[in-house]
């Protein structure tokens, strides 16, 4: 049997877990597991499920791994499920119409690319990857009609996506109800003590506290954790979206991705995927805040912690140097347009500076422009309209699109 190996009070592993996490139902429960499990030396069963979807895995999806590595660090018990099974019904979360069903060989040809890039982030020896076919595949005709007797088709219609196709008469169809029914039974087969999943999986995390306690177990305690803005910093982070982050991209595209994203983001993604203590964090938004740190020095630190995560510290140095070489000799122009502006005292937003300037004819096109991303201020993206530059005497670089530079200086 295992043996619990963290130093850490209760209280503390709790402060350590809550890092991130949006909601924790039932945090008291918590307490109490991390209690018995600190007095009995027996770590806790911490479960997170993935469905092999889609064979890469990018950082919206290492929020969860993240927290899966925290309670590995605290000595816990990991559990990284796959859901080969499930993944060939497809998760409905969120669909408006009902999932395409991958073949199995499709499935198991995922599975095969998360088991090689999760272990960029859990330590393999204390990991244990399991597959829900191992006890689903098992499971006979009558034991499936035994366990959707547990759960009611009233409470299956609480979920606002199911709802919502059912009001609009959009077809719902049977095998999506077992979905969550076979999620939750996964955490009875495993007898979790805790689930992680996204906030967009509440429901389904919640019906394995129902069924554990259909089987007379101790029901988990879920914690959800929230989901990753992509580089965007509007839209949840999707390969559809175009505003991901791969892990398995090259590290100079990881780190310039990272400098691309808004001061903000940057502080989210430290909180979400760094395993940096938060008092620093905190300082180091103090100092980025009181003009004590630069924002792009901050980023550069978190991009070469990501890029060192996924390929080695020496990547990490590289592709900062790389990105430095570029930005300094390769991006902008020795000879740059020029445009002096009137500049309040309380600062020149972003959306006035791009249309006084000429860059944006309009306020309605200087928005699309921040909004896509295009507008970048000294090398950053802003894409916040009210964003406020106080005046300088050396001013800003705007780039607008991909060849269009002007320095912006006060009158």
């Amino acid at each position: 049997m295992a043996m619990l190996t963290s130093q850490l009070s209760p209280v503390e592993q709790l402060e350590y877990l809550r890092r991130g996490a949006v909601e924790i139902l039932v945090e008291e429960e918590l307490l109490k597991k991390l209690e018995k499990s600190a007095k009995t030396g027996v770590p806790l069963k911490v479960k997170a499920g993935f469905d092999p979807t889609a064979p890469d895995i990018h950082l919206g999806h290492t929020v969860l791994i993240q927290k899966m590595k925290h309670f590995q660090d605290l000595g816990h018990e990991v559990f990284f499920l796959i859901g080969d099974f499930t993944g060939m019904i497809g998760d409905p979360t969120g669909k408006s119409e009902t999932r395409k069903v991958l073949t199995k060989e499709e499935v198991l040809e995922n599975a095969r690319t998360y088991e090689r890039q999760i272990f960029k982030i859990l330590d393999p020896q204390h990991t244990r990857v399991v597959f829900n076919s191992a006890w689903m595949s098992k499971m006979t005709a009558e034991e499936m009609i035994q366990l959707s007797a547990r759960y009611t088709v009233a409470r299956m219609l609480e979920r606002e996506d199911f709802t919502q196709r059912f009001r609009s008469q959009r077809p719902i169809s049977i095998h999506e109800f077992l979905y969550p029914l076979v999620q939750g039974y996964d955490s009875v087969m495993l007898k979790a003590d805790v689930e992680l999943g996204g906030t967009d999986q509440k429901f389904n995390l919640l019906v394995g506290r129902d069924l554990q306690k259909e089987w007379g177990q101790e029901p988990q305690v879920v914690m959800m954790m929230p989901l990753l803005e992509g580089t965007d910093g509007v839209n949840k982070m999707s390969k559809s979206l175009n505003n991901y982050i791969g892990i398995d991209e090259a590290p100079k595209e990881i780190f310039g991705k990272v400098m691309s994203i808004s001061d903000d983001l940057m502080f989210r993604y430290y909180e979400l995927l760094s395993d940096r203590p938060m008092e620093e964090v905190a300082r180091l938004r103090q100092d980025v805040a009181s003009g004590a740190a630069h924002p792009m020095e901050a980023k550069k630190l978190l991009g070469m912690e990501l890029v060192a995560r996924f390929h080695g510290e020496d990547a990490a140095q590289k592709a900062r140097a790389e990105f430095e070489e570029v930005f300094s000799k390769g991006h902008i122009p020795d000879e740059l347009e020029e445009a002096r502006l009137p500049w309040p005292a309380e600062g020149l937003t972003i959306l006035s500076a791009l249309v006084s300037a000429g860059l944006a004819p309009s306020n309605a096109e200087a928005r699309r422009l921040l909004q896509q991303g295009a507008v970048n201020v000294d090398s950053e993206r802003v894409s916040d309209p009210k964003h406020l530059l106080a005046a300088k005497a050396e001013g800003y670089v705007f780039k607008v699109g991909k060849k269009r530079f002007m320095k912006l200086r006060p009158e």
